[in-house]
């Protein structure tokens, strides 16, 4: 069975490696990619996104989303991904354009048209998706369940307990996890694990031409080093869709923190159930990162 899936993402170069698996995956069936200010502009997103459609002579369609946080200015992380968010490759030129209507929009569309439920996938801010709920609240009912790249059980990589997702729109985040769809919340406590190590990215050009343009892009990635191994964050989110059995859950009652000078954008993650809440996501606390490494090397074989 594929499951019919929305991607929501903010094009990065971790981003590239999860919209390949997406893609190619046999698992996954992508009916619409939607792009968000996160990692750099909306405008470098959006180029971006379609860079990789063209690349891949995908046809998927592509909406524009929100270009701002809902309440806050947008912080980006070119110091990680890069001043185009894709530094490293030289995409040829294309003609690809996104859609007409707001990512929000064509979400709601993709929803209210699908025979079965859609599976949600966030690998940036939730932005979108905050839209989503407050403008089209009757489309919940046609959402399987959304799986996120964000968040952290322990630590932050934004500041010092949030990590950077969440952080960039908290309020977005509060939306999300207060709206009582499923939600599977992949974060730090998993994508810091998910690294690929350098004789694996070595290995990378002898793929096919996507391992050599992911390795072109990796050159440029700081979410660790070539020479250590490099981060895997937002794969993550699809690697659960695809093999779940590589992942620890805990069903967990989960708070955002949209105010304070030093807490803001925190993931509570009741782990011990002290709140005594009712758990509104389930949380991916550890992974195995060898099968992870091999689901990678499967997916990635079967890119052009």
């Amino acid at each position: 069975m594929r499951l019919p899936m929305i991607l929501d993402t903010d094009p990065g170069i971790d981003d590239a490696v999860a919209l390949a698996a997406a893609l190619f995956a046999p698992q996954c069936d992508l009916k619409l990619i939607t792009t968000v200010a996160g990692n750099v502009s909306l405008e470098k997103t959006t180029r971006n996104a379609l860079q990789l459609l063209n690349f891949w002579h995908a046809d998927i369609p592509l909406a524009q989303g929100a270009a701002t946080p809902l309440l806050r200015p947008l912080y980006s992380a070119a110091d990680v991904h890069g001043e185009s968010g894709m530094d490293g490759y030289d995409f040829i030129e294309h003609q690809r354009q996104p859609l007409a209507i707001p990512a929000f929009q064509a979400i709601r569309d993709v929803l209210l048209a699908s025979p079965e439920p859609v599976t949600l996938v966030t690998i940036g801010p939730l932005t979108n998706i905050a839209l989503l709920l407050t403008h089209y609240p009757e489309c919940q009912f046609n959402i399987r369940r959304l799986v996120m790249m964000g968040g952290s059980a322990g630590r932050g990589n934004f500041t010092p307990n949030a990590e950077f997702n969440i952080a960039i729109d908290p309020e977005a985040a509060a939306r999300v996890f207060t709206s009582g769809m499923e939600i599977v919340m992949c974060g730090l406590d998993v994508t810091n694990r998910a690294t690929l190590t350098p004789e694996y990215l070595a290995a990378l050009p002898a793929f096919n031409n996507t391992g050599k343009m992911l390795h072109a892009l990796f050159s440029h990635y700081r979410s660790g080093s070539m020479a250590t191994g490099l981060r895997m964050h937002d794969l993550c989110a699809i690697a659960w869709l695809a093999r779940p059995e590589l992942f620890t859950l805990k069903s967990c009652f989960v708070a955002v923190e949209t105010q304070g000078q030093y807490t803001a954008g925190t993931t509570v993650v009741d782990i011990e159930g002290k709140l005594g809440l009712s758990p509104n996501a389930q949380v991916a606390l550890d992974i195995d990162v060898d099968g992870f490494r091999h689901w990678v090397a499967e997916v990635l074989a079967l890119a052009p």
